[in-house]
C-alpha cells in the first residue's frame, strides 16, 4: 500500500515517522509542485496545492489532518470525487471545552474589566452577573460543539443551542435553521460560534444578527474567521452592544498587523490555537479508518459536498 503525505507547511517528518509506526509495511510518499506522483491508493493531506489534487483521481480515498474541510472543498469541482473524510474528535473536543470555558468564565467572573482595572492601578470589587441570566449560546452541535455544551451546563450556566438541522440534547433548548434563528439569538449573552464554514454561514454574524444579542452580550469565535463580519463586529464592540469579544480565528491568518482588532481592549485574540490537531490521535484515527475501508467496512466522518463538512 502506498500513501501520498502533504502538508501546505511542509511538516510531514513527523507524520510519515508515526503512520509508518502504527501502519508497517505502508510506504509514505511526499510530493512537491510540479512533481509527478506515482499512483498511490489513499492521500492524506492539509492545505493541499492544487497540482496534488489533480493527480489523486485514482486514490481511494483522501483523508485530512483535521476537522475542518473548507481549504479542500473551495477548489470545487476540481477536487476528485473520490471519498472525502475529515478527522473526528481526535483529541480537539476537550480542548475546545477548556478554551470556551476559560473565555466564558473571564467574562462571567468580570476578569476582563478587572484586568483593566489592573492596568490603570485601581482597586474596585465589582457586583458578579447574575447567572440565570449569563446564557450561553452555542452554534454548531457535533463532535467539537457538544463538549462546549457539557462544560458550559457543569457550571450551572443556562445553555441553549442552535444548527443547521433539529437536534434534540435532553435539558438543552434547540434551535435549528435559519427559520430558528432569531430566535436562538434573543437573550443569548454569550454566543459561541463552532460552525463550519460553507456559503450559507460565511458572513452569518454579521451587524442585523449580532445586533439580536443581549445588549451587552459577548462573542467568541472559535470555528472560521469568515463567518464573522469583522468590521460589524467593530461597529457593535465600539457602541456597546457587544462589551467584548475572543477571536481565535480570522479572516486572514496570521491577523494582519494594521487590523483593529489588534487596538481594541475589549477584543481578546489568539492565533488559531483554541483546538489542535492531537498527530497521534489523529494518525491512530486515520489508519483505523484506513483498514475499515480495506475490508470493506464504512467509515464515520466523510464529508458530505453538497452540505460543506
Amino acid at each position: 500500500m502506498r500513501i501520498v503525505l502533504y502538508r501546505g507547511d511542509g511538516v510531514i517528518e513527523p507524520w510519515e515517522r508515526e503512520l509508518s509506526a502504527v501502519m508497517p509495511g505502508v510506504e509514505t510518499v511526499t510530493w512537491k509542485e510540479g512533481q509527478l506522483l506515482a499512483p498511490c491508493d489513499y492521500a492524506v493531506l492539509w492545505n493541499p496545492a492544487p497540482g496534488l489534487l489533480a493527480q489523486l483521481s485514482e486514490v481511494k480515498a483522501i483523508f485530512l489532518m483535521g476537522a475542518g474541510v473548507d481549504a479542500v472543498l473551495k477548489f470545487g469541482d476540481s477536487l476528485p470525487r473520490v471519498p472525502l473524510v475529515r478527522l473526528g474528535d481526535a483529541g480537539m473536543g476537550v480542548q475546545m471545552a477548556e478554551y470556551v470555558a476559560h473565555a466564558v468564565l473571564r467574562y462571567f467572573r468580570r476578569f476582563d474589566e478587572y484586568e483593566q482595572q489592573a492596568r490603570h492601578g485601581a482597586w474596585n470589587p465589582l457586583p458578579q452577573h447574575p447567572k440565570e441570566s449569563f446564557t450561553i449560546g452555542v452554534m454548531g452541535l457535533g463532535r467539537l460543539g457538544m463538549p462546549v455544551v457539557e462544560a458550559m451546563r457543569h457550571f450551572g450556566f443556562p445553555v441553549r443551542g442552535w444548527s443547521r438541522s433539529p437536534k434534540d440534547i435532553p435539558g438543552v433548548p434547540t434551535y435549528a435553521g435559519m427559520e430558528g434563528l432569531d430566535d436562538f439569538l434573543h437573550g443569548t449573552r454569550v454566543l459561541v460560534c463552532l460552525l463550519p464554514l460553507t456559503a450559507d454561514t460565511t458572513n452569518l454574524l454579521d451587524r442585523h444578527r449580532l445586533g439580536k444579542l443581549a445588549p451587552g452580550a459577548y462573542l467568541i469565535n472559535v470555528s472560521r474567521g469568515a463567518i464573522l463580519a469583522e468590521p460589524d463586529l467593530m461597529t457593535l464592540i465600539r457602541s456597546g452592544h457587544i462589551a467584548g469579544a475572543t477571536l481565535d480565528v480570522f479572516r486572514h491568518e496570521p491577523l494582519p498587523a494594521p487590523h483593529p482588532f489588534w487596538n481594541e481592549p475589549r477584543i481578546a485574540l489568539t492565533p488559531h490555537i483554541s483546538a489542535l490537531t492531537m498527530r497521534h490521535d489523529a494518525v491512530r484515527q486515520i489508519a483505523d479508518k484506513i483498514g475499515s475501508l480495506e475490508d470493506g467496512l464504512s467509515v464515520d466522518d466523510l464529508v458530505d459536498r453538497q452540505l460543506g463538512y
